[in-house]
């Protein structure tokens, strides 16, 4: 080891959390009602490893008190519910919108960024489900641990952690900016999954089949008994990918002196790029410290992606910054701070509590409004104009999407989610670099399209069958008046035969019947007429075409 290596900083404290957002796929039971969804994983808890956890509600503390009273009081209504309802028979809280799963038989992760590289152990603090009510999306959150890490490892590991799937191979077969080693540990050390990254034939084959990626097989088996709707598993609970396959992450670095990182450093670790690159053997000993980009896209990092309130050499905290992207929120921190390493009451307590609770809040938000794009783009595909099966089919769908979205709006849609200042600055720079506001228009603006297309479409018909029984009345006056004028008793018939009668009332019922739908379907066309005969301008002539047109086909 060179003095160069030798010097690279140590992370004595590092954790990182991974939140992946998918969307599930709704199936209704055998009487067409769609049940939640964990109420489906309820039912599978002999089977599975996922338990309803109720969010340390049991036993709530006041590091608990202290994230709950930093939101606002709707957002806390969102998290936690509003305490009205009872514990329910299934367990869990009936109350709030969020449903949490929790499994503990993974403990530990084993990992090696290359091939070669000695192994490192993370271990996993929580692996958990969020679902919520009312909006068919889960978000996977898994969080490890590791002590005395090199600063060049913990990058590698937030740069490749948490990737579904490899993004390609290179020439000898190893998959692209992915682990080259990833077992999933439980308690006694035994792989429970490991990856399948480098079988690059099945990866290919996979999306030839079905034009859709594959999970890969460590993550699959995270996610059991949730199934990737594209795969030839069997599953009640399905789900589907809507957002990039690199997992959105936060990371929490404490170090001897996180002053002394370069701002090179500071650029890898906001923008999660990855280690500085390692010279060739004609170069110096020491890692190259390029930048990762050019200058003139970094002139305005500081601005853009950090938030330095607590950067400086004084407080409870000395030289702690926040490095936010929107994908990625990253603290670092000095490793002998006492309150920035305090998993109780300091900044390691507030990443893995109120800053965490943010960071989900505002990817479940970008999570649900792509889920409601893409309910739009299928019920478009589904649709077939000249079936009015599908028609139905496809105006319930819209209706659905329309009064899902309101409901989302009013209970799910923040922009402020907390007074305290730093954690309502986080949230703002997280909900900016997603562009949620943009994003959040462009969805609604799409369903506001679609639901005017309906009401037009039904006042459209509204206004033919109007058209249509004008037409049928105007002529059928013509008969009424007749008729009137004539008296009722044209034929006497009163003291015919009761048959002869009874012969007469259908042949009159059957004509009658047989003119007036000859009128609806003419009716169109009758309508043209009486618009051309109401027309002063025209001439009698061209007022007789349009009659005779009446019968002309294909008119």
């Amino acid at each position: 080891m060179t003095a160069r290596q030798a010097e690279e900083p140590v992370v004595r404290h590092f954790n990182q959390v991974l939140l992946w957002p998918l969307r599930l796929l709704p199936v209704a039971d055998a009487s067409g009602v769609q049940p939640r969804p964990w109420w489906l994983l309820q039912e599978m808890e002999a089977s599975c490893a996922w338990r309803e956890s109720g969010r340390e509600r049991d036993h709530f503390g006041e590091r608990h008190y202290h994230e709950f009273v930093t939101f606002l009081p709707y957002v806390q209504r969102f998290l936690y519910g509003d305490g009205v309802s009872a514990h329910s028979a299934e367990g869990g809280y009936e109350d709030s919108p969020m449903r949490i799963f929790e499994r503990r038989d993974i403990v530990a992760a084993r990992v090696a960024v290359r091939e070669g590289d000695a192994p490192v152990r993370l271990d996993v603090s929580q692996v958990r489900l969020h679902f919520f009510f009312d909006v068919d999306v889960v978000l996977l959150k898994v969080a490890v641990r590791a002590e005395n890490l090199p600063l060049s490892v913990a990058q590698e590991l937030m740069y490749r952690f948490g990737r579904a799937y490899p993004s390609g191979w290179d020439a000898h077969e190893h998959p692209l900016h992915s682990l080259a080693v990833f077992d999933w540990l439980d308690a006694n050390g035994t792989v429970l999954a490991s990856t399948d990254a480098n079988e690059r034939d099945t990866f290919l084959a996979h999306v030839r089949q079905h034009r859709a990626p594959r999970i890969a097989a460590h993550w699959a088996f995270v996610l059991d008994p949730l199934v990737s709707d594209r795969s030839d598993r069997p599953g009640a609970l399905r789900y589907r990918q809507i957002e990039y396959y690199r997992m959105p992450l936060m990371a929490y670095l404490a170090l001897d002196n996180p002053a002394a990182l370069t701002r090179n450093d500071f650029v890898r670790l906001g923008l999660v790029t990855g280690a500085r690159s390692q010279p060739s053997a004609a170069m110096s000993d020491g890692p190259c410290d390029e930048p990762p980009f050019a200058e003139t896209h970094l002139a305005d990092f500081e601005e853009r992606f950090c938030y330095d309130r607590f950067w400086s050499a004084g407080g409870a905290a000395p030289h702690t910054r926040y490095l936010c992207s929107g994908h990625s929120l990253v603290v670092v921190g000095d490793a002998r701070s006492p309150f920035f390493t305090s998993p109780e009451f300091g900044v390691r307590a507030q990443f893995g509590h109120q800053h965490f609770l943010l960071f989900l809040i505002a990817h479940f938000q970008k999570a649900a409004l792509l889920m409601f794009s893409d309910r739009l783009v299928e019920a478009l595909k589904r649709l077939n104009v000249s079936d009015p099966v599908s028609v139905r089919r496809f105006k319930r769908a819209i209706r659905g999407s329309f009064e899902g979205f309101l409901r989302f709006t009013h209970r799910y849609w923040f922009h402020e989610i907390a007074e305290q200042a730093q954690a309502r600055t986080l949230f703002r720079m997280t909900a900016s670099h997603l562009e949620l506001d943009p994003l959040y228009a462009e969805v609604k603006e799409r369903i506001a399209d679609m639901d005017d297309y309906l009401a037009g479409d039904s006042l459209r018909r509204q206004a033919n069958t109007v058209v249509r029984l004008t037409v049928v009345t105007v002529f059928g006056l013509i008969g009424s008046v007749t008729t009137g004028f004539l008296g009722m008793n044209l034929f006497a018939e009163a003291d015919a035969p009761m048959m002869q009668r009874l012969g007469l009332f259908v042949f009159v019922a059957g004509t009658t019947a047989a003119l007036t739908l000859y009128t609806m379907a003419k009716s169109k066309r009758l309508s043209d007429f009486l618009d051309a005969l109401s027309d002063e301008r025209l001439s009698v002539w061209t007022k007789i075409k349009a009659f005779a047109a009446v019968w002309k086909r294909g008119g």
